[in-house]
């Protein structure tokens, strides 16, 4: 891509935010936006997103955020994502879905309802997740390929499967075989520095 292209559409998707922080990229060609969202610094986001929010409700990114290939959030009430987090393409972050209980009434004709979802800091959500109404994803914490989340995640774990159950922690009692792989990769390329712009 040129720099006129990536000058006009830096341009062009960054006045569709409610607030946008600096030094925001957009890699791809289309971006719908709907309501009040708001991009923290130095975020990238990717070819296809959708990031949508009803009136009265709230989108909001922290800073160095990664919204990958078709991404989809939407917010009934509020979508909190806090700094450095990042969302792998096809992952899906949705606050409200429609009343099913109670009723024999179709769905399209019942009640939505809402939860606020949010997700902290350096959160990493798998491609194909699903996150659903009022969870917390813990700082940290991993979401594997394809999982359905339905209850909060702690810090620092991963959650794999439909629906999303514990696998392990991070850091804590892993296997011989990922402790002696983390040693190996952490000596051969080391943890890279924190970059304050980028």
């Amino acid at each position: 891509m040129d720099v006129f292209t990536r000058t006009w559409r830096n341009w062009r998707h960054s006045r569709k935010f409610a607030k946008l922080g600096k030094g925001c990229r957009f890699l791809g060609r289309d971006l719908e936006l709907e309501g009040h969202v708001e991009l923290g610094d130095f975020c990238r986001v990717r070819e296809a997103v959708k990031l949508r929010a009803r009136p009265e409700a709230k989108i909001v990114i922290g800073d160095r955020c990664l919204l990958s290939w078709n991404v989809i959030i939407e917010a009934g009430e509020l979508v909190e994502i806090h700094d450095q987090a990042g969302l792998a393409e096809y992952s899906i972050i949705r606050d409200g879905t429609h009343l099913i209980y109670g009723t024999e009434a179709n769905w399209r004709y019942t009640p939505n309802y809402y939860k606020p979802i949010i997700i902290e800091e350096s959160a990493w959500i798998g491609s194909g997740a699903y996150i659903s109404k009022g969870v917390r994803v813990g700082k940290g914490a991993v979401i594997g390929v394809g999982s359905v989340v339905t209850c909060d995640v702690p810090p620092f774990e991963v959650w794999v499967g439909a629906p999303a159950r514990f696998l392990r922690h991070r850091t804590v009692d892993l296997p011989e075989e990922l402790e002696k792989l983390a040693q190996r990769l952490i000596q051969e390329q080391g943890i890279k520095e924190d970059r304050r712009e980028y």
